[in-house]
């Protein structure tokens, strides 16, 4: 399946500031970015990068400056048949995973974030188009009811866990095995379990 993967290149993670300077953010997103790639043609996908400024990595990439949705809604428009949206930040997605969402039934089928976002979805339904302003996931669900287009939800730890806050990392340093973990790793980070709690810490 055709994947779109969309990826924010010129000041990735902005909530990630307070732990990582604008440097490591990018070189922490594209290590993210470079395990989603993975896990897409791991799951026989064919994966676009949907940037937002040039960037060197290895897939097909498309340029689009504009809000996510307008982006998104324009490449979903550019393709005929089913077609997958991914997020950049996935650091833990899988081929099994991506394969899931693929072949999971329905018009529209979404892996839901864990804070009501959307953060995979496959379409095969031509009058649905995204929209990712608030919690997403509802507006998605009436979207697709609204165009007559059936709905599954694809129940994912592995999709559902998107990387934004410095928590997230934890889960990174926990579940992953790309990357993103690697990079993490040489970066100085490491887990800490004190006082019962699993925590992220930078070694100086």
């Amino acid at each position: 399946m055709h994947t779109v993967v969309p990826y924010a290149a010129e000041n990735p993670k902005t909530r990630l500031s307070g732990v990582l300077d604008p440097d490591e953010r990018r070189a922490f997103a594209r290590a993210m970015l470079a395990d989603v790639l993975a896990a897409v043609r791991d799951a026989g996908g064919e994966p676009t990068v949907l940037a937002t400024r040039p960037v060197e990595i290895d897939a097909p990439v498309t340029l689009d400056d504009r809000a996510l949705s307008t982006a998104v809604n324009a490449a979903i428009d550019g393709r005929r048949g089913p077609v997958a949206v991914v997020m950049a930040d996935l650091a833990l997605a899988t081929g099994d995973a991506v394969g899931r969402l693929y072949g999971t039934g329905g018009d529209v089928a979404i892996a839901p974030g864990l804070g009501g976002g959307t953060n995979a979805l496959a379409v095969r339904h031509d009058g649905f188009r995204v929209d990712y302003h608030g919690a997403s996931f509802r507006d998605h669900r009436e979207r697709a009811e609204a165009v007559g287009a059936s709905l599954a939800v694809v129940d994912s730890f592995r999709l559902a866990t998107d990387v934004d806050e410095r928590a997230d990392l934890a889960e990174v340093l926990l579940h992953g095995d790309g990357a993103a973990r690697d990079w993490l790793a040489d970066a100085g980070f490491e887990l800490d379990a004190g006082d019962g709690r699993v925590e992220v810490v930078r070694r100086e």
